[in-house]
C-alpha cells in the first residue's frame, strides 16, 4: 500500500453552531457542503483547506466528552501549517481564542503553538 495524503479528519462537536463558526469563520476553512441527517438528528459539515484536505464536522445529540488532559490514547492533536505564525496567533487572539506561548521544535527549528477548538480538541499551528 502507498498512502498519498490525508484526505480528511472527522471531528464530533457538542455545539454545532459554535463549532461551525469556529472552523469556518475563525479558522477560515471553506464550507464545501452541509447536510442535516434527520434520522441521526445530526449535522455533517464538510470543510476544506487550500490544499484540498478536508475536515468533517459532525454533531450528535449529547456526545461523550473527549478525555484530553491528561492525554488519552487516540488522536493527540490536529496540526495546521501556516506561513506566518505570529500573524496567525494574533488573528486567533483578536478573535478571543486563547493561544499557548510559541515554542521551538528542537528537531526541525520550526516554531509552533497550540490552542483548542470549542470542545477542547487540541489544535496546533506549525510554521512553514
Amino acid at each position: 500500500m502507498r498512502l498519498l495524503r490525508t484526505h480528511h479528519v472527522a471531528i464530533i462537536c457538542s455545539d454545532y453552531a459554535r463549532s461551525r463558526r469556529f472552523y469556518a469563520e475563525t479558522l477560515g476553512l471553506e464550507v464545501v457542503s452541509e447536510i442535516y441527517r434527520e434520522a441521526r438528528d445530526s449535522y455533517k459539515l464538510d470543510l476544506r483547506l487550500p490544499d484540498g484536505t478536508q475536515v468533517e464536522l459532525f454533531s450528535f445529540p449529547d456526545p461523550p466528552r473527549r478525555p484530553s488532559y491528561p492525554e488519552a490514547s487516540g488522536l493527540r492533536h490536529l496540526a495546521f501549517e501556516v506561513a506566518d505564525l505570529d500573524a496567525a496567533v494574533l488573528e486567533l487572539e483578536l478573535g478571543g481564542v486563547a493561544v499557548e506561548p510559541v515554542r521551538l521544535d528542537e528537531l526541525t527549528g520550526k516554531r509552533f503553538t497550540f490552542f483548542a477548538d470549542p470542545d477542547g480538541l487540541p489544535l496546533e499551528l506549525y510554521e512553514r
